[in-house]
């Protein structure tokens, strides 16, 4: 069975999942997918910023800062 999609903000650092949905604004949507953050893209959780905003991660070879208020709202499954 296959796990609910979590938000992005739920894997600790150097956890990998799958990206299922990225429910954000269009304008910003559009820009996340041009950078190849995809449903179906794996993504690594590189760190958390010390105050924990913003959030690096790895998609497709590239490390992405995203704020944490737009990770939450990416929702993955956990990499097995």
């Amino acid at each position: 069975m296959t796990p609910a999609p979590l938000p992005l903000t739920t894997l600790a650092a150097g956890q990998a999942g799958v990206v299922m949905d990225i429910a954000l604004p269009a304008e910003v949507r559009a820009r996340l997918l041009e950078m190849g953050l995809t449903p179906g893209t794996p993504v690594h959780l590189v760190r958390y910023a010390p105050m924990g905003d913003p959030v690096e991660i790895k998609v497709r070879g590239s490390n992405l800062s995203l704020r944490r208020h737009e990770a939450e709202q990416i929702h993955v499954r956990p990499a097995d």
